[in-house]
């Protein structure tokens, strides 16, 4: 998308029958996003064996999740109806509002993923000393540099309307890629390093070696819970790299390459890859009642309420 010397945007339509699947996937997938998300969050309440740090940063996650599926997706479908199938008359500001919300949701996202793997990492390395380092206060602070990062970078949008410049806008485009590739880089090293150090406990506790630290560390922390809470970390991870790797490798390939090289299937593929990274809404939820068992049964006691009523 970009805008012309009026301050108003041009863009290359989409095939009808692409666009009325695109609107129909994005309706659908809005809704579950929304009422999966809202089921979490009300299950996140209940659930006191979390420790509270690490829950507000799945109730980030699950916060923004919901706000994909309320405003993102909404936006997005708008965009679809009136730009591409020419139903109803485009209105800039909502076009810019979609973008603006898409970028700052889908910016905080990795982010937060990164930070859930660094407190995993931190519960292994800090042991008895984790509750007092990784405390509420402190991940509350994260949390807001991160919206505060996310805010500031999409905001430039605005700045690129007032210029009438592309540059702004390509330079929101490339933090946003940026600021994606740190996240999964972080994360990386975090499992990588926890796995590695798992390993490394397990075979001094076989090998006998260091008995008494071995039993200390036991003692710490339960292997076989934490454990879980890696695993379910690490499909939530691997699960945002599915949904956002396409989207960004076509997204470098349309702003760095030549315009003779930018293709209708190119942009079509462009639309799907947006599909598929605020699929990543709608997926989070299945995974959190998959991996993590109070959630599930908090989430399976809110439905039965909700049908009994």
């Amino acid at each position: 998308m970009a805008n012309n010397s009026n301050g108003t945007f041009v863009i290359t339509k989409t095939p009808a029958g692409v666009g009325i699947f695109i609107t129909a996937l994005n309706i659908f997938l809005s809704i579950f996003a929304t009422l999966g998300n809202a089921l979490i969050l009300l299950a996140l309440r209940k659930v006191s064996a979390i420790h509270p740090p690490s829950k507000l940063l799945l109730r980030c996650l699950a916060v923004t999740d919901l706000c994909v599926g309320l405003i993102s997706q909404p936006l997005y479908v708008y965009y679809i109806l009136t730009i591409h199938l020419d139903i109803g008359n485009p209105i800039d500001e909502i076009l810019v509002a979609d973008i603006f919300f898409y970028n700052v949701l889908l910016a905080v996202s990795p982010l937060t993923s990164a930070a859930i793997s660094v407190d995993r990492l931190l519960a292994l390395l800090l042991g008895l000393r984790y509750r007092h380092v990784v405390t509420l206060c402190r991940v509350r602070v994260v949390i807001a540099c991160f919206w505060l990062i996310a805010v500031s970078n999409s905001s430039l949008l605005w700045v690129d309307l007032i210029l009438l410049s592309d540059k702004v806008g390509l330079a929101m485009l490339w933090t946003f890629i940026v600021l994606t590739l740190i996240s999964v880089i972080i994360s990386t090293f975090s499992y990588a390093k926890i796995f590695f150090t798992l390993r490394h406990r397990q075979a001094q506790v076989q090998n006998h070696v260091q008995p008494e630290e071995s039993s200390r560390i036991r003692s710490v922390l339960n292997i076989a819970r934490y454990k879980k809470t890696v695993y379910s970390a690490a499909w939530i991870q691997f699960a945002m790299i599915a949904c956002y790797g396409p989207c960004i490798i076509l997204t470098i390939l349309y702003i760095s390459g030549k315009k003779s090289y930018i293709t209708t299937e190119l942009k079509i593929a462009l639309e799907f890859s947006y599909c598929l990274s605020s699929f990543n809404s709608s997926l989070n939820p299945v995974l959190y009642c998959w991996r993590i068992k109070d959630v599930r049964q908090q989430v399976k006691n809110t439905i039965r309420k909700c049908l009994c009523c």
